[in-house]
């Protein structure tokens, strides 16, 4: 039934606080409790948009929207200055190296501040509210329209420094400006649909005339990058699109990388707080479908999936600052590790070549993320018929679980085994990383035929990207014990931070000067 959906990648708002006035009809609080807590009184002086399920994805939109619109008046007003000396030769209009003088960036920031307000007012910044990019860009034009028009009359009216000219040529360029970045961030979001990545996975609970409202809102509205998978229901057969009872909803989720939950059926109380509980058991995302009495909520908290209003009651934290930066590590670091390492990699492929008969390369699918497959790039340190062979040997095993290690694997080479002793092997997974299959750090990826042998709790260790080195690798690598190394993986998802990775990239190069890779 699902699609992939282009979305924006911004967390939702959590919902509002059940004593919030603007759920109600012209009913005022009493006085007691007015007075109850000081925290009222700061909520009824901050603005709404900072005190309501406020997230970075607002920040982040708004100064964008800023620098755009200040990047343009600076060059307007350079480009003017420059003209300026064309006409009248006079040099030292050229003279200041920044854009805007003291007086200059007033106006500019009054601007900036109208139109963020006035696009605000629009609903602009919501996510979800907007998906149609022609609506988009009707409030875009109104936006800059009544904003020029507020700063031209101030200008006029108060003879300000800024030329009306300035203000004119800055209003095409603004507009452009600021429907430029939203236009190339969606195409960015629809790429990342189409590879896989930055689409949420969502389960419907409730396969009703609401459920499937949202599910055909979803197809069609492109709302947040979601897939639908299926639904849970308690009364219509199991079958086709309907996947099983409430029941069956931890199940489902580890098996089918299930990131959120959408409860439609507002009026069952008690399957509504199962729901709630086990999805937030699983670490998983909480929506619901609220009865609304057929009255419209006036709170930006509630989202819309086309006409079905969408109340968020659960949200898991998400690092986006943090994981940005993970990732902004893990380009730099797999770039200039590659480059810096070309004429090592280009020696160990000769002596590899040297060594044994077959490909430099060893190429194999692995499962990262969300269960799909990558191919995985290794120095080859076994002999060219070496995945044959696997099966004859998995009687000899050494460790327990779903790992298949041998410490005298006989299809291993003479070479290979002085590469995989200072994990010389693993260098060409830099390209990985640089690609974004893998990590600098994060649990290792295993072989498609160990991850059929997990069990419904170790599917938690690909909700992350899948890494070069971890948790395990530094601190028990002969441990033969697979459950050992799942609650290494499971510490270092629950408790991950960026001081952790620097910590574990440490340890790394201590465990490889040491020689104590198998």
């Amino acid at each position: 039934m699902g699609a992939s959906f282009a979305g924006n990648g911004i967390r939702r708002k959590l919902p509002q606080a059940p004593g919030d006035d603007r759920w109600q009809d012209n009913v005022q609080e009493p006085e007691n409790l007015r007075k109850r807590s000081p925290l009222l009184t700061l909520q009824s002086i901050l603005p709404t948009a900072l005190i309501v399920g406020q997230r970075q994805g607002l920040a982040a939109k708004v100064l964008a929207d800023l620098f755009v619109l200040l990047l343009n008046f600076a060059a307007v007003i350079r480009l003017l200055g420059l003209m300026e000396y064309a006409i009248r030769g006079d040099s030292a209009i050229l003279l200041p190296s920044l854009p805007f003088s003291g007086p200059d960036l007033g106006l500019p920031m009054l601007y900036g501040a109208l139109a963020i307000l006035l696009a605000h007012a629009e609903s602009l910044y919501q996510r979800d509210l907007i998906r149609d990019p022609r609506e988009e860009r009707l409030i875009l034009a109104k936006v800059v329209a009544w904003a020029t028009l507020l700063v031209g009359t101030a200008i006029w009216v108060a003879h300000l420094q800024m030329s009306i000219l300035a203000l004119a040529i800055a209003a095409p360029l603004n507009y452009l400006g600021m429907l430029g970045w939203r236009e190339l961030r969606r195409r960015l979001t629809a790429r990342r649909g189409e590879s896989g990545r930055g689409i949420r996975n969502v389960l419907i609970v409730g396969a009703g005339k609401l459920g499937r409202a949202v599910a055909l809102s979803l197809e069609h509205d492109h709302a947040g990058g979601r897939v639908v998978l299926g639904f849970l229901d308690e009364y219509q057969p199991v079958g086709g699109d309907i996947r099983g009872r409430v029941g069956d909803l931890a199940r489902i989720a580890r098996a089918e990388f299930v990131d959120e939950i959408i409860f439609a059926i507002p009026r069952e109380r008690e399957l509504g707080r199962r729901v709630i509980e086990e999805a937030r058991r699983n670490r998983l995302d909480v929506k619901m479908v609220p009865d609304l009495l057929g009255f419209e909520a006036q709170s930006g908290s509630v989202e819309t999936f086309g006409t079905v209003p969408i109340l968020t009651l659960h949200e898991e934290p998400n690092p986006v600052l943090g994981l940005f930066l993970k990732r902004a590590a893990d380009i730099t670091s797999s770039l200039a590790g590659l480059l810096v390492t070309v004429p090592m990699l280009a020696v160990i492929a000769l002596i590899i070549k040297w060594d044994s008969p077959g490909p430099v390369l060893y190429r194999a699918l692995r499962v990262g993320k969300k269960g799909r497959n990558f191919l995985c790039y290794k120095f080859r340190t076994m002999v060219a018929d070496a995945d044959k062979i696997k099966d004859h040997l998995r009687a000899h095993n050494e460790r327990q679980g779903a790992f298949f290690k041998i410490k005298n694997d006989p299809r291993i080479t003479y070479v290979g085994r002085f590469l995989r002793r200072y994990s010389l092997d693993e260098m060409p997974q830099l390209w990985n990383v640089l690609r974004g299959d893998m990590s600098l750090v994060g649990p290792r990826p295993h072989p498609c035929g160990d991850v059929e042998h997990y069990g419904l709790a170790d599917l938690r260790r690909l909700d992350v990207t899948p890494g070069m080195t971890g948790l395990w690798q530094v601190t028990a690598r002969r441990d033969p014990s697979f459950q050992r190394n799942m609650e290494l993986d499971l510490e270092y998802i629950e408790k991950w931070n960026l001081w952790m990775d620097l910590r574990i990239l440490y340890k790394t190069f201590s465990v490889v000067m040491q020689g104590s890779g198998m």
